[in-house]
C-alpha cells in the first residue's frame, strides 16, 4: 500500500523525463523557507531548483535609496568625463586645427589628382609646397620682423612720450588726470619689490610659451600630414557606419561638405592674405613703421571672420596714432575703401563656389563659436554652419515636404 501525504504538507512536480512518476517534494515551512532549496521525501534537492537557493525578488526600481544611488554614479561619470575632456583640451584643439587644415588643403590635393597624379604624390607636393612656403617666409620676414619687433619695443617710451604731447591727450590730462595717474601707478610698481620677480617669472613664462608654440606646431604639422593622406580613408570608415542602404547618400553630402569646408578655409587664407600684403604696401607708402610685423599681425587677425580685418585695422590706425594724426587718419581712410573692395569684389569672387551662408546665420555663428572655443571657435563656426544648412536643405526640407 502506497503511503498517502497530506495535501497541505507535500506538492507533485511534473518529472523531467516522460513515463516518471512526478516527485513528491515538501512544501515551503518554517524549517525551509521559499528561499532555500526544496528537499524531496528521499532527501534530495528537487530538480530543477537552484543548487544555492531561489533568488529572491528583485530589487525595487522606485525605492529612492536605487534612484539616489544611480543618479549619483552618473553625475561622477559625468564630472569624471569632463575632467578628462579638460585636460585634454589642447591635445583636442591640436588635432581639430590639423583637421582644418587638412580639409582646407583636399581642394589642392583633389585638383592635382585631376590632373593624373597619385594621392600620395598628391599630398607630398602639396605638403612640400606648404613647407617651402613658411620656410621662404620665415627666412626672409621673421629677421626684419625680429629687428622691427625689438625696435618697436625699445621705441615704446618715446612713443608714448609723443603721444602725451599732443592737444588732445593733455586736455584730457587737465580734465581727468589721466596720465598722472598713470605716471604715479607705474612709480608705485617700480618701487614695489616684487615687481622684479614678476618680470623674471614673466621672462620664463615667455620662454616656456615659445617651446610650448615650437611643438604645437611641428605636432600640427605631422598631423596635418596624417589627417591630408588619409582623409578619404577617415570618410569612408565613418560613412561604413551608416546602414548601407543610406550610405550612398550620406557619402555625397559627406562629400559636398568636406568640399565647401576645404573650400571655405582656402579662400579665407587667400582673403587674409591680400589683406596682409595690401597693407605692407600701404604702410611703406605712407611711411608706418614696422610695416613687416603689422602686415604679419593683419595677415593672422584677417583669417578670423567678420572681426578679423576690423581688428587688423584698429592695430594699424593706433600705431599710426603714435606717428601723427594725419598718418591715422590716412590709414583709416584706406581700410574703410579697402574693406569696401574685399566685401564687395575680393570676397566674392573668391567665395563664390565654397560656402553660401546668409550673413545673421554667419555673424551668429562666429559669435557663438568664439564664446565658446576662442578664435578656434570662430575660424570653424562658419563652415559648421554652412554644413548644418547644406543638410537642412537636403534632408529636413524634402522630408517635410513629403510628409
Amino acid at each position: 500500500m502506497s503511503q498517502q501525504s497530506d495535501p497541505d504538507t507535500t506538492t507533485t512536480l511534473g518529472s523531467e523525463h516522460p513515463g516518471d512518476e512526478p516527485a513528491k517534494v515538501s512544501a515551503p515551512t518554517p524549517e525551509h523557507p521559499a528561499g532555500e532549496p526544496r528537499i524531496s521525501e528521499e532527501g534530495e534537492p528537487v530538480k530543477g531548483d537552484p543548487k544555492f537557493g531561489r533568488p529572491g525578488p528583485p530589487i525595487n526600481r522606485n525605492s529612492p535609496f536605487y534612484f539616489g544611488f544611480l543618479a549619483t554614479i552618473g553625475a561622477l561619470l559625468a564630472f569624471q568625463l569632463m575632467k578628462i575632456v579638460a585636460d585634454l583640451s589642447q591635445t583636442i584643439t591640436l588635432v581639430v586645427i590639423a583637421a582644418f587644415l587638412a580639409v582646407g588643403l583636399d581642394p589642392v590635393v583633389r585638383y592635382l589628382q585631376r590632373q593624373g597624379l597619385s594621392r600620395g604624390w598628391s599630398v607630398g607636393i602639396v605638403f612640400v609646397a606648404v613647407i617651402g612656403i613658411f620656410g621662404g617666409f620665415a627666412a626672409i620676414i621673421i629677421p626684419d620682423m625680429v629687428d622691427q619687433a625689438t625696435e618697436l619695443i625699445d621705441s615704446a617710451p618715446d612713443q608714448i612720450d609723443n603721444l602725451t604731447k599732443t592737444r588732445w591727450i593733455n586736455d584730457l590730462n587737465a580734465q581727468y588726470g589721466v596720465i598722472d595717474n598713470m605716471s604715479k601707478q607705474l612709480r608705485d610698481r617700480a618701487s614695489n619689490g616684487t615687481t622684479v620677480m614678476q618680470v623674471f617669472g614673466g621672462v620664463l613664462g615667455a620662454g616656456k610659451a615659445v617651446l610650448s608654440g615650437l611643438a604645437s606646431t611641428f605636432t600640427v604639422l605631422i598631423l596635418t600630414l596624417y589627417f591630408l593622406a588619409s582623409l578619404n580613408n577617415i570618410a569612408e570608415a565613418g560613412y561604413r557606419l551608416v546602414p548601407r542602404s543610406r550610405r550612398t547618400r550620406v557619402r555625397a553630402l559627406g562629400d559636398e561638405i568636406i568640399k565647401r569646408i576645404g573650400g571655405y578655409v582656402a579662400g579665407q587664407v587667400a582673403i587674409a592674405t591680400i589683406n596682409g600684403i595690401c597693407s605692407f604696401i600701404m604702410m611703406t607708402i605712407i611711411g608706418i613703421p614696422y610695416a613687416a610685423v603689422l602686415a604679419f599681425v593683419v595677415g593672422v587677425l584677417g583669417v578670423i571672420p567678420l572681426v578679423g580685418a576690423t581688428l587688423g585695422a584698429v592695430l594699424v590706425v593706433l600705431v599710426g596714432l603714435f606717428q601723427s594724426v594725419q598718418i591715422a587718419i590716412i590709414a583709416a581712410v584706406y581700410y574703410l575703401i579697402y574693406q569696401q573692395v574685399e566685401n564687395y569684389l575680393i570676397a566674392p569672387r573668391i567665395m563664390s563656389r565654397t560656402v553660401a551662408v546668409p550673413g545673421a546665420v554667419a555673424l551668429i555663428a562666429a559669435f557663438g563659436g568664439g564664446a565658446l572655443l576662442g578664435v578656434l571657435g570662430a575660424l570653424i563656426a562658419i563652415p559648421i554652419a554652412a554644413a548644418i544648412l547644406l543638410i537642412i536643405q537636403e534632408v529636413v526640407i524634402p522630408r517635410q515636404e513629403e510628409a
